[in-house]
């Protein structure tokens, strides 16, 4: 509340722009346009006409409108003093201009003039593009980033080959934190409330801090624009046959002069997933809900929104145990040294086909509260952040007894951050800021303890200068972060009564073990970047940046000590770790042209200190298992080295309106450059989880109809290639080579107009329509295999089959 007291100020005159939009060929009016200011939440739709009008606040420290209709270039127009009507025209989507994006990098600002790589999802795209989660949406249409899954309902993304913590993702702006460390911990948002996200590949600890050193993943909910003072909304309801997923979803908003508010929530649950070798996949299903809601309060000088949301998740954790003869998953009935995976009983058909869990699963449940405030403050203007979050996390692995957890933690976060974006003077725009976070983290009721109970501070101050003239935009800043890290002595011992480890506390230590000795550690460190966009014409760009990324080492890497039971890993950390540090060049040339718009991007990545994991073996080079039936590995820290390239090619030909052509492309190499594992390839010199060659290509054609009925549908097909990763660490078994493989998928999206006012949305789509058995070196399940050989040639789970998948949309 107080950050909303930031809005009180002197009330002035509002100012009314009308305008009428219509299409720039055949001057047709365009109804349901957005528009809206730049940087606030001011905003409206265009009438049936084509018409609007839009208070604007005197003073208002933003005065460009943008323009945008699904199927048409995005325009920006700026309001001048003394101009109070527009006439607006927008071209149909022949070449794609570049987007304004608002990622907090300096003030909004359209993607070929920023040098950083960054790749925008519109709401249109992530709203026709069926997958079971958010992250694997923004996969499936963004080169360079990818996920390593564990399961369809857990995808951790991964930039350029980097992940886990080297990887930041921000709901609304405000840092996820829930555990990224965990190999099986995923992202807790709400994929049905997701409008937009935009992805910064390269170090962007510029802006954000540590764990930003691979990239950022920002994604944005929905937000209310038009001031129409009437309530609105949408509901969702999807299936999809491979896993049974049911999904709904409903959304309410209300915009009015001043406040508006929104609210949203949504139910998924599913079943074990399918592929024609493993049949029905023991324990993947999940059961998901989510709660959101939103405040907001605008004033002449700015805004202010209140939020909240609830993400409560119960996810099945495979461990891939079989039987060694008929390849049928079994499942665990008992526990140390009493559980033998070759006797273990055979899970029933009853439930691979049910939709409850087994009794060994994850709950995650995840709360966040948040105010984003923006305001004019003399002719500048200042965004500020506050934020608390809260992540529980409970991982059930005790088959004889079901109730009581093996890990048990609760992660408290308080976000904090502040700009001020000084007012431009001579082609020259400058922002300055501080932000951080505080972090407590707690063992609750456990029998596992793979980190020790901690606290963290993190702050970090930056300085960002952007300068323009006549075909240069050249910008760059520097940042200073610091962090601290402590923790107490922290005691273990064996419950008489249960068999089962627990935390004990000082001074009750008596027979008890100290398993985390306490630690206080600092780590500092400067990050900056520079770069430059050069406008060869107006349909051709370069672009070059250079960068210096930094990241802190996380508690798990520093001072892990136990197993992670639903990874079914022991990790072991490392005290005398040394933060992260990057040095990045990218250099990228991009054109829009009639109906043509390509891209492509070259980068060199060098990572000093670079941490990574390393299995644990004997002396005669077996595993060593200090928790019986599960691996151990050590963290590690060497040098890295990762460079590649990714292009784009976006064909709309003007000779057949509707067609839509797209390719993407992406490659990445990972080598360990420590001197000890120089030319050994295969043992020691490639890093894990890198991804092989990728191509997607899309085809996709709309019709216009003249029907009042479905006055549009369009058709779709893509294919999903993956090359062979003939790249990957062998050393100690982690990983194997991967086959390439071709997913063939089609789709089918038309509007169907149920009323006179509104339409409703229809999908059908098959994903992997050939039933395509194939496994991605991205996927943990591939190495999820207790034996060496199988009698059907096959180890290690494979991917989803075919999937038909129905989504039905209706807003009103």
């Amino acid at each position: 509340m107080i950050f909303f007291g930031f809005s009180i100020a002197s009330m002035g005159q509002l100012r009314t722009v009308t305008g009428t939009i219509r299409d720039l060929a055949t001057q047709d009016p365009l109804s349901s346009c957005s528009i809206r200011v730049i940087k606030s939440d001011i905003g409206t739709f265009s009438g049936h006409d084509g018409s609007f009008s839009l208070d604007l606040p005197a003073g208002l420290s933003q005065n460009t409108l943008v323009v945008s209709h699904v199927g048409y270039s995005t325009d920006t127009i700026r309001v001048r003093d003394g101009e109070t009507h527009y006439i607006i025209s927008l071209k149909a989507r022949q070449e794609t201009l570049a987007e304004v994006v608002v990622t907090g990098l300096s003030k909004a600002t359209a993607i070929r003039e920023n040098p950083a790589a960054i790749a925008v999802i519109s709401t249109e795209t992530i709203e026709t593009t069926i997958e079971t989660n958010v992250i694997d949406v923004l996969a499936k249409n963004v080169p360079g980033l990818n996920a390593v899954k564990t399961g369809p309902n857990i995808s951790k993304p991964f930039i350029r080959g980097l992940g886990y913590n080297r990887v930041l993702t921000l709901y609304d702006g405000v840092r996820q934190e829930g555990q990224q460390w965990g190999d099986e911990h995923g992202i807790e948002v709400d994929a049905y409330n997701i409008a937009k996200a935009e992805i910064i590949k390269g170090p962007a600890s510029l802006m954000f801090g540590s764990d930003a050193l691979a990239g950022v993943v920002s994604l944005f909910p929905y937000r209310s624009l038009q001031k129409e003072n009437i309530l609105k909304g949408r509901v969702l309801s999807e299936y999809q046959s491979n896993n049974g997923l049911i999904g709904t979803g409903v959304r309410l908003m209300r915009n009015m002069e001043h406040w508006n508010w929104m609210t949203s929530c949504s139910y998924r649950i599913a079943r074990n997933y399918t592929n024609s070798i493993d049949g029905k996949v023991y324990n993947t299903g999940f059961d998901e809900k989510n709660l959101s809601a939103s405040l907001g309060y605008t004033r002449r000088s700015g805004y202010s929104t209140f939020n909240f949301t609830l993400y409560d998740n119960l996810q099945g954790i495979p461990d891939g145990s079989r039987d060694s003869l008929s390849r049928s998953f079994t499942k665990q009935i008992y526990e140390g040294a009493l559980d033998h995976v070759k006797d273990r009983p055979v899970v029933s058909p009853s439930e691979l086909n049910s939709y409850q869990l087994s009794p060994l699963h994850q709950h995650i449940q995840h709360y966040r509260i948040y105010a984003n405030n923006h305001y004019a403050l003399g002719n500048g203007d200042v965004d500020i952040l506050l934020g608390f979050q809260q992540n529980v996390r409970r991982e059930y692995n005790h088959p004889t007894d079901p109730g009581q957890a093996g890990m048990f933690i609760k992660l408290n976060t308080l976000n904090y951050g502040i700009r001020y974006n000084f007012p431009q003077i001579s082609n020259i725009e400058i922002s300055i800021g501080i932000n951080g976070m505080y972090q407590r983290d707690k063992t609750k009721n456990a029998t596992d303890f793979p980190i020790p109970d901690y606290s963290l501070l993190d702050i970090g101050s930056f300085g960002f200068l952007k300068w323009q003239k006549n075909k240069w935009i050249v910008s760059g800043g520097i940042r200073y972060d610091g962090r601290r890290l402590s923790s107490n002595d922290f005691y273990i011992r064996t419950n008489a009564a249960t068999g089962f480890n627990q935390h004990v506390n000082v001074p009750d230590t008596t027979q008890a073990t100290l398993q985390f000795p306490s630690l206080d550690q600092r780590f500092k460190g400067i990050s900056w970047s520079v770069g430059a966009t050069y406008e060869i014409s107006d349909k051709l760009h370069v672009k070059m940046n250079i960068a210096r990324g930094y990241r802190a080492p996380n508690m798990a890497e520093i001072a892990s000590n136990g197993l992670d039971p639903g990874a079914h890993i022991v990790y072991i950390g490392n005290r005398n770790f040394e933060p992260e540090f990057s040095f990045q060049q990218d250099i990228g040339l991009s054109g829009n042209f009639r109906g043509v718009t390509a891209s492509i991007n070259v980068f060199n990545n060098s990572v000093q200190h670079y941490i990574y994991l390393g299995q644990l073996v004997d002396d005669q080079g077996m595993a060593v298992e200090l928790v019986h039936g599960n691996k151990t590995f050590q963290y590690l820290q060497g040098s890295a080295r990762l460079y590649g390239t990714e292009a784009s090619l976006d064909i709309r030909p003007s000779w057949l309106r509707g067609l839509m052509m797209n390719a993407n492309f992406s490659m990445v190499m990972g080598n360990n450059i420590q001197q000890e594992f120089n030319g050994k390839g295969i043992n020691g010199e490639y890093l894990p989880f890198i991804p092989p060659v990728k191509v997607m290509t899309t085809v996709q054609q709309e019709f216009k109809t003249k029907g009042k009925t479905i006055p549009s549908f369009t058709i779709k097909a893509d294919v999903d290639f993956n090359g062979r990763q003939n790249r990957y660490l062998a050393l100690y078994n982690t990983e194997t080579a991967t086959r390439s493989y071709a997913l063939i998928n089609v789709g089918f999206n038309a509007d169907i107009a149920y009323s006179k006012k509104h339409k409703m949305l229809f999908q059908f789509q098959v994903n992997n329509v050939l039933d395509k058995a194939y496994q991605s070196n991205m996927s943990r399940l591939k190495y999820f295999e207790y034996y060496t050989a199988s009698p059907n040639g096959h180890l290690g789970m494979y991917g989803m089959g075919r999937n038909f998948c129905v989504r039905l949309e209706f807003p009103f």
